[in-house]
């Protein structure tokens, strides 16, 4: 047997279970594993500005291939805590990372030492695992189960922290005959899906309610194939969107009461039947008003994790299953149904979908100085092609870029659902570049969030992490002002200030493209509609030369209020702005008005 230091053995077993990239900072409790990490070799390192910007690093990696996890590290005390906002996110959104931090000497632990924290204690909640070892020969163990955890399951994160004298501690432990333990997923019956199938052959407007679990499971395909032999629409999620590309025409777009489509809403309250697998009924898809979302519907549950299903209500029938495995059988029990003629003609409520879908659209194409919003998503939809990457989290501007850009492949719209804490857009961006380094990544916030983790922007430039990163800047807290309008006040929410430095932002504040400069990056300002797709092209350019992030900051108008129901009913959407009317309204909808 071989004897190691348990850091050393730590490093090994996670090469051995697939990892091939860490994100993190270093610190002294921490720094005998990034001993091992160096002595070992084979595991790429990226060094992060902030501690939670590496954990965000850490999910957009795990988020952009299947199989994939990410790693972020961390010494003691605060790194631990600075992960916690990654952890609660990755939960959440049932995303794999695994976190790991230094400690202070076992025998300090309970005498206040420095940056000595229970941090176990601290990200049990929000963790699958979270454990401090205290014995260094159940380190092998201990990040065997993490893996196994991980993997098994409802997907989600585990933190694993290691006392210094623990990392150093040597102990017998063979790398060469380590082997994973075996992952364990439910898996659906024959008769649980016949069960299931018996409800959308007894229904006249059957929808699929496709949610991130067929993401996770990596079932897009299937979802598709089933979809298409049973001629039902499919209503993706935010977490499920690309499951289906939004031109096939059996998309019906989003539901919801924020990131939900016109169309898609409309089509939903016409449906007598939901087929829900792998999504949560998180509430920006039903609304708070579930009187509303469930009337006159049936509905079937199929997720993987088996508390989900009656969590948000009680379904007609729930499965407890993992998406693939119902999903294969949902296809092999459906190809026998056609075969045998027993499959509905659904040609008129797929064509009533469709005429919805080509009618039913948000004004996007404006002139305004300074811009409106809408016309930025507009001008993405020409810039950025189907294999783009999107990466955002929470705001207006991830509201209306949900409502108005389009997603065409799974993993290539990366948000935050969830937790959505603002800051986690650079980070995650970065996570997902260096997971497909030859993607055409684009990112999007508004200015709050492009502010909260802004350093981050350095590592892209010292690593060479190039994406595109667009910026809407409005100088208010957008989504939290429109927030207060029930409330008649506009509190706290306005963010403009006259620069000294830059007067010709006016009051705009913070020059983003001196920001971005500063930290090694390329940058573009925007002040009109018709420099949008010519800044977007040089952008793309820009970061295939420098192999940076550039950013593009479009200059909006100060207040914009984006379509959304202000009692969180999916059935009472007001639409702040004209909708549109004639094709050239919303000139890339995916069915353009009809002249």
């Amino acid at each position: 047997m071989a004897r190691m230091t348990a850091a050393r053995a730590a490093v090994e077993i996670l090469k051995r279970e697939g990892v091939s990239n860490a994100f993190g900072v270093p610190g002294a409790a921490i720094n005998p594993f990034y001993a091992a990490l160096k002595a070992s070799g084979g595991i790429n390192h990226t060094l992060a500005r902030h501690v939670e910007g590496a954990s965000h690093m850490a999910e957009g990696y795990t988020r952009t291939h299947p199989g994939n996890i990410g790693v972020c590290i961390g010494t003691s005390g605060p790194a631990g805590t600075d992960m916690i906002t990654g952890l609660y996110s990755a939960i959440g959104d049932s995303i794999p990372i695994l976190c790991i931090t230094g400690q202070a000497p076992t025998a300090l632990l309970h005498k206040e030492d420095f940056q000595a924290v229970d941090i176990a204690s601290i990200a049990g909640p929000v963790t699958k695992m979270a454990v401090t070892v205290l014995e260094a020969a159940q380190v092998p163990g201990v990040f065997q189960q993490a893996f196994h955890l991980m993997r098994s399951g409802r997907p989600g994160p585990v933190l694993i922290d290691l006392p210094i004298d623990v990392q150093l501690t040597e102990i017998e432990f063979d790398p060469e005959t380590y082997e994973p333990l075996p992952v364990y997923k439910p898996a659906a019956s024959r008769a649980q899906i016949e069960k299931a199938l018996t409800f959308l052959l007894e229904s006249e407007r059957p929808l699929i309610v496709a949610g991130g679990g067929i993401i996770n499971a990596d079932a897009s395909d299937l979802l598709v194939e089933f979809a298409e032999l049973t001629n039902t629409p499919v209503v993706p999620t935010l977490m499920g969107w690309g499951t289906i590309p939004d031109d096939h025409e059996l998309n019906a777009g989003m539901v919801g009461q924020q990131t939900g489509h016109r169309y898609g809403n409309a089509t939903f309250l016409e449906s007598d039947f939901v087929l829900g697998i792998g999504n949560r009924w998180a509430n920006r898809h039903t609304g708070y008003k579930l009187d509303v979302y469930r009337e006159g519907r049936t509905f079937v549950h199929v997720d993987i994790e088996p508390t989900q299903i009656g969590k948000i209500f009680a379904p007609d029938y729930g499965i407890a299953s993992d998406a693939k495995a119902a999903l294969e059988l949902f296809v092999e029990v459906a190809r026998e149904l056609k075969a045998a003629g027993r499959l509905p003609d659904r040609s008129a409520w797929v064509a009533s979908h469709l005429e919805r879908k080509g009618s039913l659209h948000r004004r996007t194409h404006f002139d305004n100085v300074p811009m409106k919003p809408q016309r930025v998503y507009e001008e993405m939809n020409k810039a950025f092609g189907p294999d783009t990457r999107y990466v955002t989290t929470i705001g207006l501007s991830q509201i209306a870029g949900a409502q108005m850009l389009h997603v065409y492949k799974p993993r290539h719209w990366i948000n935050c659902g969830q937790a959505g804490p603002l800051g986690w857009t650079i980070p995650a961006a970065l996570g997902v570049a260096t997971a497909d380094p030859e993607a055409q990544v684009v990112a999007l916030s508004g200015d709050y969030d492009f502010q909260f983790m802004i350093e981050e922007l350095a590592v892209g430039a010292q690593h060479r992490i190039p994406y595109v990163h667009v910026l809407v800047n409005n100088a208010y807290l957008g989504l939290i002002r429109q927030a207060q309008i029930g409330l008649d006040i506009n509190f706290q929410v306005n963010l403009e200030f006259e620069n000294q430095n830059s007067p010709e932002l006016g009051v705009y504040g913070v020059d983003h493209v001196k920001v971005a400069e500063g930290l090694g990056c390329k940058a573009i300002r925007v002040t009109e509609p018709d420099q949008l797709l010519p800044a977007f092209e040089e952008a793309k350019k820009l970061a295939a030369r420098y192999r940076v992030p550039v950013v593009v900051e479009a200059i909006l108008e100060r207040v914009t209020n984006i379509a959304m129901s202000p009692t969180a009913d999916i059935s009472a959407v007001k639409e702040f702005e004209e909708i549109a009317t004639e094709p050239g309204h919303a000139p890339t909808a995916i069915i353009p008005i009809r002249a």
